[in-house]
């Protein structure tokens, strides 16, 4: 048996007015996912525990069958695993993002959406100022730092405060001291490199200061085959996902194109996913693009990334699958929702359905949040999704 995860990351979302109170996911053209909806069972699952933040970190190790409560340290140390850097007991990795403030605001979380080889030569400038300099440049504005201290600082995720004053959301509380030391010595550097001065002169949004967040020790966790009997394989742009599946033991996928945008390389993360299943039991196949337009409150760019979802990813996936031979499962969903009116993450459960061999349909007709309330696997904790998927 061939198991599959569909994941648009922050797909789901609240009513909309000037979509006559639909969601965007209502709104959407998904025929695709109605279709696995009607050929399968629905319901909602619970990816993000009361007492921990509304991340992609916490409900992706839902997902993927991890309790967060006995496993997650933090999104940094993940992220870390999939840059190849190797955490002692005493590091603390802390997720160091390029974004633009202006006049206090936070304006971009994102600085632009700065290319990786523009952020790389930021990274390069900053090190000297990194006690150890031990800065790495990850994808475009995600970067990481490693430090020995910091743990305990309160930090705010910057795509959480879009928009917003800065004041009240700067590092704070115990080990902070140090934090607010490095963003404050990057800013006159940021400010005068020429790849800064070249985005303005470009009418871009300038990579004008750091910000430290999402910070934790090393988890521990079993592996996918220690927990589960399955070997998997990861397919993600974003460096959180691939941090999971190596922690989880899976083979990561790179796939030449992926962005984590709305013109990532569909086709071939699909080609790879079926090429994959030759020797994996399981593929996680992630696509960012829903959540980075919930994330800049962009309605339409939204339902266009859950369409291209629908039509570039879960189309010729199940259509793949339907012509391999294997038998299969397939679930779609998203890792929480990421709400175009609030413009981050809430908690809130998540639509899923599971389809193919052995899932007996529960009547739910489409894919969207309203009518998977009527779906047969009802409310459900998110880490339980895999031994429904698998074992079921």
């Amino acid at each position: 048996m061939k198991y599959v995860v569909l994941l648009g990351d922050g797909m789901a979302d609240y009513p909309v007015a000037s979509l006559g109170n639909r969601t965007p996911l209502q709104a959407a053209g998904t025929p695709n996912m109605d279709l696995l909806a009607r050929e399968g069972r629905a319901g909602l699952a619970v990816t993000v525990p009361d007492n921990l933040p509304p991340g992609s970190d916490v409900a992706n190790l839902s997902v993927a069958g991890y309790d967060p409560d006995q496993c997650y340290s933090g999104r940094a140390p993940l992220e870390a695993a999939s840059m190849g850097i190797d955490l002692s007991e005493n590091d603390i990795a802390f997720r160091c993002n390029f974004v633009t403030v202006v006049r206090n605001i936070m304006e971009d979380y994102s600085a632009g959406h700065i290319t990786s080889d523009e952020g790389r030569e930021l990274v390069k400038a900053l090190k000297p100022l990194m006690p150890g300099r031990r800065l790495y440049a990850g994808v475009s504005y995600r970067n990481l730092l490693v430090l020995n201290s910091g743990e305990k600082a309160i930090c705010t995720p910057p795509h959480d405060i879009t928009d917003q004053p800065i004041d009240g959301y700067l590092p704070r509380g115990k080990d902070s001291d140090l934090l607010m030391e490095l963003m404050e010595a990057a800013k006159p550097v940021l400010e005068n490199h020429p790849v800064n001065l070249r985005r303005i002169s470009q009418g871009k949004s300038p990579a004008n200061m750091i910000w430290l967040w999402g910070q934790g020790p090393k988890p521990s966790m079993p592996t996918l085959e220690q927990k589960y009997g399955i070997k998997g394989a990861m397919i993600s742009a974003v460096d959180l996902l691939k941090g999971i599946g190596i922690y989880a033991g899976m083979e990561i996928i790179d796939v030449p194109g992926a962005t984590g945008n709305l013109n990532t390389n569909y086709q071939g993360k699909v080609d790879a996913a079926l090429d994959a299943l030759k020797r994996a039991d399981l593929v996680y196949l992630h696509i960012e693009a829903p959540d980075e337009e919930g994330h800049g409150g962009n309605l339409e760019g939204k339902i266009k990334a859950i369409e291209l979802f629908d039509s570039k990813v879960v189309g010729p996936m199940v259509e793949g699958l339907k012509n391999s031979g294997w038998g299969w499962r397939v679930c779609v969903l998203p890792d929480h929702p990421t709400p175009v009116s609030v413009k981050t993450h809430t908690r809130d459960p998540v639509l899923f359905t599971i389809a193919g061999k052995g899932i007996e349909p529960d009547g739910v007709k489409t894919f969207d949040e309203v009518a998977v309330k009527q779906g047969g696997y009802g409310l459900v904790p998110g880490h339980s999704l895999m031994n429904l998927l698998i074992r079921a």
